[in-house]
């Protein structure tokens, strides 16, 4: 059984899901992900009070110092290592896909990894927020697509403190 229920965020609407133990998914309600919620059944779950306790913290500009329990279904291995590298990166900072290619690279002791195939993985992430791959941005300083769309990239970085400024927006964002 899958389960679901809404957060309102300073930012829209953002849909959690539950196996009924752990956070399986968390978007935002405009995203290309929230088709899922059709298939489930909205409940009050312990799981969804937690996440909603850390989102409130979150939205507060603070760094909540807990994670609440997740459990990501249907993954790849290589997906994992992704979401992996992405749980590390601190709050406050940023990465880019080269740099998470260049660590699992590393992992595997081969010379290089594809960025884009990083990239594929960042855009496959069912948790948003918690597993924050709106820290993940171009080498060149893009602020590459994001499932929620760009703008709430920007005030989700900014949120945490991050000076955007550096950053420049691709021109006619499908993801705006």
């Amino acid at each position: 059984m899958k389960y679901f229920c809404l957060y309102s965020s300073p930012l829209g609407n953002i849909i959690l899901q539950s196996d009924g133990e752990a956070l399986t998914g968390l978007d935002f309600e405009n995203s290309k992900v929230n088709e899922i919620s059709k298939i489930c059944n909205e409940n009050n779950l312990k799981i969804f009070d937690i996440t909603k306790q850390w989102l409130d913290i979150y939205f507060s500009g603070k760094e909540p110092t807990f994670v609440p329990k997740l459990n990501i279904q249907n993954i790849t291995p290589f997906k994992k290592e992704v979401i992996n590298e992405m749980l590390k990166i601190p709050y406050g900072k940023t990465a880019t896909y080269k740099e998470i290619a260049f660590r699992l690279a590393n992992k595997r002791n081969i010379l290089k990894m594809s960025a884009q195939a990083v990239g594929g993985a960042v855009g496959k992430n069912p948790i948003a927020i918690i597993i924050p791959c709106h820290r993940v941005v171009g080498t060149n300083g893009n602020l590459t697509g994001y499932a929620g769309g760009l703008l709430k990239k920007v005030e989700l970085l900014k949120l945490e403190g991050i000076d955007v400024s550096k950053f420049s927006m691709p021109s006619k964002s499908k993801f705006l």
